[in-house]
């Protein structure tokens, strides 16, 4: 039979106490987020706050193209007059969107689906034709006055993200 060296014994104390510091930090500390992310899936979805947060807002940044270079960004700019949900359904909504794309620039209403995780709202768009435009897909997060997700058109695709900021306010007559 081997005889372990105080050496060996040392490491492998002081790896059993790095392992019990482990589990006593990650394990008693990891509760109060678990709570914290449980009462968030209970809560009731903050509609009003996000109808407001999103009407009147310009949804500005940048996107990407699946097969072109992560360095080669496209700008894009997206004013939401209205963002309504629609009665009757939990997720569907309505939102008027100016888009501009290529030469077309159309103020249309979009209905997609709103999914709540937790408190953080997240469109879904499942092929969605807009006549003129084209058939859309995606999948939006809004966070923290921003967003991030994967759009679709036609057989295009990419990533999109960039800042949530309130309209400039036409000027009063």
């Amino acid at each position: 039979m081997r005889q372990l060296s105080d050496r060996s014994i040392g490491r492998w104390m002081a790896g059993l106490v790095l392992v019990a510091a482990s589990l006593f930090t990650f394990g008693f500390q990891a509760k109060p987020l678990v709570i914290a992310q449980e009462a968030a899936k209970g809560s009731k979805p903050p509609i009003e706050e996000f109808e407001k947060y999103l009407s009147n807002s310009v949804l500005s940044g940048s996107f990407t193209m699946d097969g072109q270079p992560l360095n080669k960004l496209e700008e894009e700019r997206y004013e939401i007059k209205s963002a309504k949900k629609l009665q009757g359904d939990d997720n569907l909504w309505e939102i008027k969107t100016r888009i501009k794309y290529g030469n077309k620039d159309l103020t249309v209403p979009v209905v997609v689906n709103l999914e709540w995780v937790g408190r953080t709202p997240m469109i879904v768009l499942d092929s969605v034709t807009i006549p003129g435009m084209g058939t859309f897909s995606a999948r939006v997060v809004f966070h923290d006055r921003k967003y991030a997700g994967t759009w679709k058109h036609d057989n295009v695709g990419g990533h999109l993200f960039g800042r949530v900021e309130p309209a400039a306010e036409s000027p009063k007559p």
